[in-house]
C-alpha cells in the first residue's frame, strides 16, 4: 500500500530547453531537490556536436533523468527559424504522454537575448494552448539581466523561487563547470544562479496571453478563450 502511495505521489516532468547545459543553468538546482520525480530533458540542439552532446548525457545521468537531444540549427549566424520548424522538433522529441509539468523558456529568454531560447518558449507555450502536448502547468524560466548590466539573476517577485541550499549549487555548479567544462570566471560559471525562479501557468490560455504581452506573436487576442 505504501508503495502504491509513494508511486502516485511521483511527478512525471519535462523540461524543454534550446542547447545543453541551460537545463542546469537555469533549473539544475530544481531538479536535484526533487530527485523522485520522472524527469524527461530535452535539449533541441546539438545532438551532432561531439564535444556538447555526450556532456548533455552525462549531465542528464547525474540528474538521474532520461534526456534526448534535437537537432534542431544552432549556427552563429542565428538566423530565425520558422515557428513550425521548431514545433515539430519539440513534437517529435517529447513523448505523447501527459506530464505534470513542462519547464522551458521565457518569451524573452534569460538575457538579453538570444533567439533560439526565445524560439524555444514560444513553440512550447503555443503548442500547449492549441492541445498539442498536454500538462497539468507550464513554467517558464523567470531571469533578468537588466538589458545586459548584469549577469542573469532571478526575478524576485515570480510565482515559484527557490533559494537553493549551497550543497545543491555546488552540484549544479560542478556540472557547468566539469562536466560542460566551462570555466570559472567565464559567462556560464559566473550566471549560474543560487536560486532558481519560473512562472507558473496553470492554464494555456493565461501562459498564451502572457506570450501575447511579451510581443513575440503578432496573433490578436480574440483567439484566447
Amino acid at each position: 500500500m505504501l508503495k502504491k502511495a509513494q508511486k502516485k505521489m511521483t511527478k512525471k516532468v519535462a523540461v524543454i530547453v534550446a542547447h545543453p547545459d541551460d537545463e542546469t543553468l537555469w533549473s539544475g538546482g530544481t531538479i536535484l531537490m526533487h530527485p523522485s520525480y520522472d524527469w524527461f530533458i530535452i535539449s533541441l540542439s546539438r545532438k551532432k556536436d561531439q564535444d556538447r552532446a555526450p556532456k548533455f548525457y552525462k549531465a542528464v545521468e547525474l540528474f538521474h533523468a532520461k534526456g534526448i537531444m534535437g537537432t534542431m540549427d544552432d549556427g552563429p549566424e542565428q538566423f530565425p527559424l520558422k515557428e513550425a520548424v521548431v514545433e515539430k522538433m519539440v513534437l517529435e522529441l517529447l513523448p505523447e504522454d501527459y506530464f505534470d509539468v513542462i519547464i522551458t523558456h521565457d518569451p524573452q529568454g534569460e538575457y538579453t537575448r538570444h533567439r533560439r531560447h526565445e524560439e524555444v518558449s514560444r513553440a512550447v507555450i503555443k503548442l500547449w494552448y492549441f492541445e498539442k502536448i498536454h500538462a497539468g502547468e507550464l513554467w517558464t524560466f523567470a531571469y533578468e539581466d537588466g538589458n545586459k548590466k548584469y549577469y542573469p539573476k532571478p526575478v524576485e517577485d515570480s510565482s515559484i523561487l527557490n533559494r537553493l541550499h549551497h550543497n545543491i549549487w555546488k552540484q549544479k555548479y560542478d556540472i557547468i563547470t566539469k562536466v560542460y567544462g566551462f570555466p570559472p570566471g567565464g559567462f556560464e560559471a559566473e550566471t549560474t544562479p543560487k536560486a532558481e525562479a519560473f512562472r507558473k501557468f496553470r492554464n494555456p490560455a493565461e501562459a498564451y496571453r502572457w506570450l501575447l504581452k511579451k510581443g513575440n506573436l503578432g496573433l490578436s487576442k480574440q483567439y484566447i478563450n
